[in-house]
């Protein structure tokens, strides 16, 4: 991110600036008018209360990024301006003043969520540590161990049957630890299966673990099958044992009339969060049958949902699916030789190490000092050894890597491995996802190896202040250190992982700006976002992340004409108050569409 210059704040100053801005396009708008004079569509001019370009060649310029208006046709950009220079130029064009009063922005993107858990979470009772929005309004967080366990209570006394119960939400950093006497005290006549918040973990009642058959001896084939001191289950089965877990449970989750609910609860908070674009980051990692249904039941299109999706493939699903075959699979379905139910984008995701939500991130020692991974360093997903040569062949091919890297033991390893593949002067993009902790040395390297950052939206809000015991104070202050990442010439974007954090780009944007926690104190104020920075994040820098930088992320000729419409311009209201900003809606490919 480039430092933002200040806007243009007198009325008259910025009228100036404009008409000299006018001087320099009008050429350009002139030869774009000709250019489209035989067009089948006829031109739209967008006036609006200021249309914020996040183009970065006019800010420097011109020294702010506002213009009076935007001009659109066959789903793209033509120009943005002076309502004036516009006018001049498509002097036919139909002048729409839906947005007269609102704030045209380049429409918001999520660079990182997960289309099919979403859909399944959303649509199971709900038992979140801390307030949780959905499509049907805000669920209120279970500040206590007491408010936690009597919501399951009331959730098993309302559910009728006795058939295996899933609630999802459970966190052990606000909830204390769980095991499956604590579950068998609710009920003993049911399956009782909570759902870890960090969708790694899962905690099983004595009933759950006979019906999904985990037993003791599985702790030796699976480190994700917790034993007690007394060697007997504690109930919590997590990370590599969730393959076994989930021959038995996919079919009570994946339910496809209960999964359709919870896709249409997810599809309306992104509407209603202005959100144009997404990129799904582990297709395949449930299998394409199932994932592709979803897809095509559900979402559809752009045109049925209201925004785009594009598809990232996981290195295991991959693997699992297509063997020696994966890298050639995956460039048919990015390049259209393989028909897919969206976009795949010519990248891959690996993991290196297990959830920061879930105190399994890899740490440096002395590993955890305190929560329920006490005494330990957390999980590698893949070791280090191993990192390169899992990357390598899709990395030959040309293919960009997102990979999940949670803690500082993490990083250094995917950092190492990042030096080795760049030694061959190769340009592949190199995304690391989440960066839950990056010490100053790890921002160095980073930036020398041109790695970008896609960093978890709401790790600081939800756990800055939970994580200092477990971190400790040094470690602590790593967590997220966005601005220091953007001062180093990182390009740094926000993502809601979502359904582990809102897809609402604007409320994540703001928790960077202000670095918040939920208890209401400030991490680490030095790591504030600047309110253009934030901007960036979820606009240019998340194209960026896909690869799509071309093509959307900002208000520039060429471009799709993909715009959130905005009640206030986010750049002159503090960072606080950017989640209450009212979103119109969206403009996607040229059509308005409206919050329904």
């Amino acid at each position: 991110m480039m430092p933002f210059q200040q806007l243009v704040s007198s009325s008259k100053s910025r009228l100036l600036l404009l008409s000299a801005v006018g001087g320099v396009l009008i050429g350009t708008a002139l030869s774009l008018s000709n250019h489209f004079a035989n067009d089948e569509t006829q031109p739209v001019i967008y006036p609006a209360k200021a249309v914020i370009t996040m183009d970065g060649e006019e800010r420097a310029k011109a020294g702010g990024t506002i213009a009076e208006a935007v001009a659109t046709a066959n789903g793209k950009i033509l120009l943005a301006g002076p309502l004036s220079t516009l006018k001049t130029a498509y002097p036919n064009a139909e002048i729409d003043e839906t947005f007269a009063d609102k704030v045209i922005v380049p429409g918001f993107i999520d660079p990182h969520i997960h289309m099919l858990l979403s859909a399944i979470q959303y649509a199971l009772p709900i038992a979140p540590p801390w307030q949780m929005m959905t499509g049907d309004g805000v669920v209120d967080g279970l500040r206590t161990r007491a408010a936690f366990l009597a919501r399951i209570s009331e959730i098993n006394a309302t559910t009728k049957g006795n058939g295996p119960l899933v609630i999802y939400g459970f966190h052990n950093l606000v909830h204390g630890n769980l095991d499956r006497h604590d579950l068998d005290a609710i009920t003993t006549s049911r399956p009782l299966i909570i759902w870890h918040y960090s969708s790694h973990d899962f905690y099983l009642n004595t009933m759950a673990l006979d019906w999904a058959n985990v037993t003791p001896d599985l702790h030796k084939q699976f480190e994700g099958i917790a034993i007690g001191p007394d060697g007997e289950l504690t109930g919590r089965v997590f990370e590599d044992a969730l393959p076994y877990l989930n021959k038995k449970l996919a079919p009570v989750i994946m339910n496809p009339f209960r999964v359709g609910d919870g896709f249409k609860s997810f599809s309306k908070l992104l509407r209603e969060g202005g959100v144009t674009s997404v990129a799904d980051l582990a297709y395949g990692i449930f299998g394409l049958s199932i994932e592709d249904l979803n897809l095509r039941l559900n979402w559809k299109s752009p045109d049925h949902s209201g925004y785009r999706v594009y598809l990232v493939p996981e290195h295991r699903g991959f693997e699992r699916a297509f063997g020696d075959d994966r890298v050639e699979m995956i460039l048919k379905m990015s390049t259209g030789r393989k028909q897919t139910p969206a976009p795949v984008l010519p990248q891959v995701k690996f993991f290196v190490d297990a959830a920061f939500y879930s105190q399994t991130m890899r740490l440096s020692r002395p590993g955890y000092l305190d929560g329920q991974s006490k005494g330990t360093q957390g999980l590698w997903v893949t070791k280090p050894p191993q990192i390169v040569p899992t990357i390598e062949p899709y990395w030959r091919a040309g293919l960009g890597v997102r990979i999940h890297s949670n803690g500082d033991r993490a990083q250094t390893a995917t950092l190492d491995a990042l030096e080795t593949l760049r030694a061959d002067s190769s340009d592949n993009r190199f995304i690391i996802e989440h960066a839950g902790l990056m010490s100053p040395l790890h921002i160095a390297r980073a930036a020398n190896l041109k790695a970008g950052v896609s960093a978890a939206s709401h790790y600081v809000n939800y756990l800055g202040n939970a994580y200092q015991a477990p971190l400790g104070s040094r470690r602590g202050a790593w967590i997220e250190p966005l601005n220091s990442l953007s001062r180093a010439g990182v390009r740094v974007t926000l993502h809601s992982d979502a359904p582990l954090a809102p897809p609402i780009p604007l409320k994540a944007a703001s928790v960077h700006i202000t670095r918040a926690t939920r208890e209401g104190n400030v991490l680490t104020p030095t790591e504030t976002l600047s309110a253009h920075e934030a901007l960036e994040a979820i606009t240019i820098d998340a194209a960026f992340a896909l690869g799509l930088e071309d093509e959307i992320g900002s208000i520039v000729t060429g471009k799709r004409a993909d715009f959130t419409i905005l009640d206030q311009n986010p750049l002159e209201i503090p960072g606080e108050d950017w989640p209450e900003i009212g979103v119109w809606g969206v403009v996607l490919e040229g059509k308005k569409r409206p919050v329904q």
